[in-house]
């Protein structure tokens, strides 16, 4: 039973093709989605640092709906996500990821970019550890953020993941224009 304090977290492994990551939900939206191949073990102390207390359930079924979306997008069939998200950060943070959210598949922009959108040109720095933190890869796009002259910079999910998604919104951008 769920307390509006202690959501239950449902978690899945999400295996598809070369893909395979955790990803977990509450019964509001996606609240985690991980980066290639992390432990159950490192998921759980996500779990237990980003909602305290709360119970950590493995469902699948409940992330049907999440596992849906993300293996079209790795398919090259979707362009954005609609599911619900339910994730915890400061407002600092809450305005980066939704910044991110804006950039259109295929593009990227640079940390100057996404200090420039949320009204804080100085914030670059922070701008980076917000990213950072995102909690839900791949459906905030925090893959299409890179250095101002255009090179590959730091992801939680490792460059090699990075370059991936990269490519592969690429082929699908040029594939459906």
């Amino acid at each position: 039973m769920e307390s509006k304090n202690k959501p239950t977290l449902y978690w899945s492994l999400l295996k598809y093709k070369d893909w395979n990551f955790y990803i977990a939900s509450t019964s509001n939206g996606l609240c985690y989605v991980g980066s290639q191949n992390i432990t159950l073990e490192e998921m759980s102390e996500w779990a237990k640092k980003s909602f305290p207390g709360s119970p950590l359930v493995e469902e699948p079924e409940k992330l049907e709906p999440y596992a849906v979306e993300i293996i079209e997008y790795l398919d090259g069939t979707r362009k954005t996500f609609t599911v619900p998200f339910d994730y915890n950060g400061t407002a600092f943070q809450l305005a980066v990821w939704n910044a991110l959210c804006e950039i259109p598949y295929g593009q990227t922009k640079s940390y100057t970019d996404i200090a420039n959108v949320i009204n804080k040109p100085a914030a670059v720095r922070a701008v980076g550890a917000a990213i950072g933190a995102n909690p839900v890869l791949i459906t905030v796009p925090c893959h299409r953020v890179v250095g101002k002259n255009g090179t590959l910079t730091g992801y939680r999910g490792g460059l090699e993941m990075k370059t991936q998604l990269l490519d592969l919104e690429r082929q699908g951008s040029s594939s459906n224009e």
